[in-house]
């Protein structure tokens, strides 16, 4: 189930994708969005870049983000310094259920 039956939110998946060969302009921006992505937590529940492999430059993002519906998800996806900034090449949305009750910590 996707919908928190106590509340008005739903957790969604988001896979945003980098602008090939855009990795300069990543570091130009790197900064501004970590910043930004410290001030979302209400929302951005888990946020991480995604890499063919540990040393490559990134290549998009996985994000977990708590939200009323798509147009939220959309609305925050837009303030983030990688979009305004020109770095995304796109983004996919998709509602996504938690599968085990256990907290989730790193």
């Amino acid at each position: 189930m996707t919908t928190n039956a106590h509340e008005d939110w739903t957790l969604f998946a988001v896979r945003l994708h980098d602008k090939p060969g855009a990795g300069e302009l990543r570091r130009a921006l790197l900064q501004a969005h970590l910043e930004w992505v410290a001030a979302q937590g209400e929302q951005l529940r888990v946020a991480g870049s995604l890499r063919e492999s540990p040393e490559a430059t990134p290549i998009g993002a996985l994000w977990v983000v708590r939200a009323a519906d798509k147009a939220a998800v959309e609305a925050l996806i837009a303030t983030d310094p990688f979009t305004t900034g020109g770095l995304r090449a796109g983004w996919d949305i998709y509602h996504w259920s938690k599968a085990l009750p256990q907290p989730v910590s790193f």
